[in-house]
């Protein structure tokens, strides 16, 4: 029995260390990922150190349900293949120890690890969201630092675009241009300077530009319009000036975006949140469906007009009347018909477009609980998805015994891409409806897992799956029996063409 605990030991601490690795790398390769894709939203808006940090503290708590299920993969490769390679493995057989009592501390461990992963998704991860995309709109809508380049347009101050040839140590612009747009584009004014200052006021609400020894052009084609023809002159207006002061709007604050306004998203929301919302909206949808069809049906969408020569009740004494449209139709005069046909066309246009959107409001409804239902059932399969690796993971590394960075890293990318492909298609197809939101979303574990427990019985029994000696023999067998076949072949083509000569 102690030397069972210590093989344990040996076995959790060759893992551990490998999974802490393989875990970090995961989230930095991820990370990187997801700031690549919000660099825009980071880049030249000069903000804080503390924001750039808050900004990557919610990043890298996103994408660790994610990393979670790739770092459980690589690290099983990489620790079974090791022992596999330093024949560990077959000194634990040899020893009477099977595979699966080998297995059975880290299936422990990484299961324990999908609870945690289960209980950070449903707890931590809706506020981390929660902050960080609120931070993300907050940083798109920060105006861009103020950082006006030497040879080239800056365009980063709304209805005007600066041009400035050179700068002083000091901080002077030289030889500026300046063109001001705020009066629309036909309305243009050209400012040229020397030299000029930009300063930012005490509020950071506003630039004060200052410029010395210029000259500026204005068009009045808005108001010569109307009184000049053809390729008339248009009239402008030029002024030249030793000092002019300029008042622009620019909010340099960095503004908090509010973050109630995200609580109905279904990223901030936990399993319990998820399952009310989905239950009002349900049955608000149930009710708008029963008021809609109660409508329709009152408003005689559906009623005589369906089927001719229908008897319908004509009053409460249940007498009844028979009518034939088309008897009736033909009594009217051709002007009556012309205008019954109007009549007829505009209650069905009017209908159509109740009926559209009747259904537009109904599909609000329904997006808005399949959204919330794919984060429910997401909670779930990112958790149960590191199980899967493990038995994925943890037989290809005994199979294939190969231990290292090199083979355990190809495929683990190489089943990642696999179970990503795989997953984005499901939870594609669910966001569209075109498949219940259930079957979508555990669409990747329902094809991973038989390949986890397929790989690990062949893994328990000693299979040669992956060894490259044995598919070898299998291939010299079927090459074997193809060159025997061909040869009988051709023996008996030889024998057929023989007897019909």
């Amino acid at each position: 029995m102690g030397v069972i605990k210590k093989i344990d030991i040996y076995v959790l601490k060759n893992f551990l260390g490998i999974f802490l690795m393989t875990f970090i790398i995961c989230i930095f390769i991820l990370l990187m990922q997801f700031v690549w894709m919000h660099i825009t939203d980071l880049v030249g808006k000069g903000v804080g150190i503390t924001v750039f940090a808050e900004f990557f503290v919610y990043a890298v708590a996103t994408v660790v349900p994610l990393a979670l299920p790739l770092a459980i993969l690589l690290a099983s490769l990489m620790s079974f293949g090791n022992m596999g390679e330093r024949f560990e493995l077959t000194a634990m057989k040899s020893a009477g120890i099977s595979l699966f009592r080998i297995m059975r501390p880290l299936t422990i461990t990484v299961a324990l690890i999908s609870v945690l992963a289960f209980f950070f998704s449903d707890n931590i991860l809706p506020k981390s969201q929660t902050r960080l995309w609120a931070l993300i709109f907050s940083l798109r809508q920060k105006s861009p630092e103020l950082d006006i380049p030497v040879g080239e347009f800056y365009g980063g101050i709304d209805n005007y675009k600066i041009y400035v040839r050179s700068k002083k140590s000091n901080g002077q612009l030289c030889d500026m241009m300046i063109y001001d747009f705020t009066d629309g584009f036909k309305n243009t004014s050209v400012i040229l300077a020397d030299s000029g200052r930009l300063f930012l006021t005490a509020d950071n609400k506003h630039l004060l530009l200052k410029l010395y020894n210029g000259e500026t052009f204005e068009n009045l084609r808005q108001g010569a319009d109307n009184k000049t023809k053809g390729n008339a002159p248009r009239p402008y207006r030029r002024e030249t000036f030793a000092q002019k002061n300029m008042l622009i709007e620019f909010d340099s604050d960095f503004s908090r975006y509010d973050e109630s306004v995200l609580a109905d998203q279904h990223v901030s929301k936990n399993t319990k949140q998820l399952i009310q919302s989905m239950d009002s909206v349900r049955l608000i949808a149930h009710q708008r469906s029963d008021e809609q069809s109660a409508e329709m049906v009152s408003h005689k969408y559906f009623g005589r007009e369906t089927k001719p020569n229908r008897i319908v009740q004509a009053d409460s004494l249940h007498s009844e009347t028979e009518y034939d449209f088309d008897s009736l139709y033909s009594q009217l005069t051709n002007g009556q018909q012309e205008r019954a046909l109007r009549i007829a066309l505009d209650r069905a246009k009017s209908m159509r477009d109740q009926i559209d959107y009747n259904s537009l409001l109904l599909n609000d409804s329904q997006g808005y609980i399949r959204k919330h239902a794919i984060e429910l059932h997401r909670k779930f399969t990112l958790s149960f998805a590191c199980l899967i690796f493990f038995f994925i993971g943890a037989p290809l590394g005994a199979i294939i015994r190969k231990g290292g960075i090199g083979t355990p890293i190809v495929i683990s990318v190489i089943m990642f891409i696999i179970y990503y492909i795989i997953d984005n298609t499901g939870y594609k197809m669910a966001r569209e409806a075109l498949w219940e939101t259930w079957i979508g979303m555990w669409l990747s574990s329902a094809v991973l897992l038989p390949i986890g427990i397929f790989l690990t019985y062949k893994a328990a029994t000693d299979s040669a799956l992956l060894n490259p000696e044995a598919w070898h023999k299998v291939l010299d067998k079927v090459s074997k029996t193809l060159k025997k076949e061909g040869q009988k072949i051709v023996l008996k083509s030889k024998t057929l063409f023989s007897r019909q000569n």
